[in-house]
């Protein structure tokens, strides 16, 4: 990383951590907002680098620090099964998994690339189009109540998301594990070099 970049990574952590610590003088909940703030930071900053990374490790290393992030922003929310689950399933199986995918592939993982402007163009417009229809969608008009949707009493345990699992649930698990199965062998079987 260039000086250049090293002082904006400076600049932007320094930011959040002024915008955390002016947060936290007028909140009630102080460490909450401010673990929110720096999760919140962190998600952003390392999301913004995943794009910009011209580095497909480092992108993948960004990723990390994302998903690590959610996962940090999952716990404030005492979501602490989505929290793990995100640990477990994303930060350790998927990220391992784009890096082998990677290093499969035969060539360089860390060979430079860099965008043409048309894609460029494509992929802003493309954001742009979606950020447009969020918008819209969250200033559209009053969201339906969903039954079942309201914050209740009962507290839902671990044991009871695993009895869901492999119970009323377990047809769905099975083909979601032989599909990501086949996606492994189809990928290695893509990589393979060829025989001449």
């Amino acid at each position: 990383m260039s000086d250049y970049g090293r002082l904006a990574t400076l600049a932007i952590v320094t930011l959040y951590l002024v915008l955390a610590l002016v947060a936290t003088w007028n909140a009630e909940h102080t460490l909450e907002t401010f673990m929110f703030y720096v999760f919140a930071g962190m998600t952003v900053f390392s999301s913004a680098a995943i794009v910009f990374s011209k580095s497909i490790v480092r992108s993948a290393t960004w990723l990390l620090g994302t998903l690590g992030s959610a996962a940090g922003l999952y716990l404030l929310l005492a979501a602490n099964f989505l929290a793990a689950v995100q640990l477990i399933v994303y930060a350790g199986g998927i990220l391992v998994l784009i890096v082998f995918g990677v290093m499969l592939t035969g060539q360089n993982p860390f060979i430079r690339y860099t965008a043409r402007p048309r894609e460029m163009l494509l992929a802003g417009l493309a954001g742009v189009v979606l950020f447009a229809g969020l918008v819209a969608l969250l200033l559209g008009g009053p969201w339906p109540e969903i039954p079942g949707a309201l914050p209740t009493d009962r507290v839902t345990e671990v044991r009871d998301i695993g009895n869901a699992l492999l119970t009323d649930y377990l047809v769905p698990f099975e083909v979601v594990s032989v599909l990501l199965v086949a996606v492994m062998i189809g990928a290695a079987y893509l990589a393979r070099p060829e025989k001449r």
